[in-house]
């Protein structure tokens, strides 16, 4: 008998169908096949330890050229100091670190660099999402947040045997809004939330009880339901009528790099006054997701990630490529010190 081979789908957001379809096929004996080769048993954590000594060798896959003919990296593991501290939303328990999908969805943020999102559309093979997830659950991120054209390779990554913690939060930001939260709730998410463009929208042309409607609908599902913004006056809008959600999503990094002076704006600043939106955070009492906390890339993640949790986001939304999960969860963890959360003025809520 041939042995099996996993087929990365060229479009990685495109969900595989039907039981013969490489899509189908079984992604932990490629797993455990590129432990084994890498000789890294010993920097497996448990859960990989127990996958591996399951598997028999004759379900062990081999990726074919469109895989780059590499078994799952795992040598990146070998420096991982820990994994990622937990917080909570309603009854969901979130990674202190949340994946980001933009990347993996091809949204990149280049500024006028008008050929990255290409690249790393290119780059997402569905073999590579599944491997930076894969890593992310190893080191204890257990969430990302995606749109809903990324439900299909969620779909596929637990199928196929990916990790039983990586959760996903839905930003509804397909289609007509209400529509696209029952579609959600239907894949599976753990939580949903108005993406932070359609909610700055809403709110500028005030369709307040469409956004009470939205939580709604999300709460009546038993899911955490979260309002999200680019812009701080979407928060205060949402507060002034009365509207709580159960955690915000608000952008936050500082300002003092490069790119973000030129204007006009040319998709190059997310957080135009962190100070103003620092001071009004500090007395919510809802959980806040801070995102956008790297200013997509022009900030390091030592001074981006210092820079949200001290000044009041209690969780943060990063995207991630493979080779940076060990490096950004091992950075969260030297900032909470064990169970030490850092200081800052804001309550922690979540």
């Amino acid at each position: 008998m041939s042995k099996e081979v996993f087929d990365p789908d060229p479009d990685p957001c495109k969900e595989s169908q039907g039981d013969n379809l490489p899509g189908r096929r079984k992604f932990l004996g490629s797993l455990a096949a590129g432990a084994g080769v890498a000789g890294l048993a010993g920097s497996l954590s448990a859960e990989e330890k127990q996958l591996n000594s399951k598997l028999s060798a004759d379900k062990k896959t081999r990726l074919d050229a469109a895989g780059a003919g590499k078994k799952f990296d795992w040598t990146p593991l070998k420096d991982r100091k820990g994994k990622s501290p937990k917080g909570q939303i309603g009854k969901v328990k979130l990674s202190r670190i949340i994946m980001g999908g933009n990347l993996i969805g091809g949204w990149a943020h280049a500024r006028d660099l008008i050929y990255v999102s290409k690249l790393i559309k290119a780059y997402h093979t569905r073999i590579k999402i599944f491997e930076t997830l894969r890593l992310g659950e190893a080191c204890g991120v257990n969430a990302i947040i995606i749109n809903p054209v990324m439900f299909g390779i969620m779909k596929d990554y637990a199928r196929n045997g990916g990790g039983k913690e990586m959760q996903f939060i839905s930003d509804c930001a397909s289609g007509e809004l209400l529509t696209t939260i029952k579609k959600s709730i239907d894949a599976g998410a753990c939580s949903c939330y108005i993406q932070g463009g359609i909610a700055d929208n809403m709110v500028k042309s005030e369709q307040f009880d469409r956004i009470a409607k939205a939580l709604e609908i999300i709460r009546k599902a038993g899911l955490p339901a979260g309002i999200g913004g680019h812009k701080l006056a979407t928060i205060k809008g949402c507060v002034d009528k009365g509207l709580k959600p159960d955690y915000w999503m608000k952008t936050l990094h500082h300002t003092n790099y490069w790119s973000a002076k030129p204007t006009p704006q040319h998709d190059n600043i997310w957080c135009e006054k962190p100070e103003e939106t620092i001071a009004y955070m500090e007395k919510r009492l809802e959980p806040w997701i801070a995102f956008k906390v790297l200013a997509a890339g022009a900030i390091h993640p030592k001074v981006g990630f210092k820079y949200a949790f001290e000044n009041g986001a209690d969780f943060i939304c990063v995207g991630m490529y493979d080779f940076q999960v060990v490096e950004d969860v091992n950075l969260v963890v030297d900032l909470f010190k064990g169970k030490k959360k850092p200081t800052r003025r804001r309550a922690w809520h979540g």
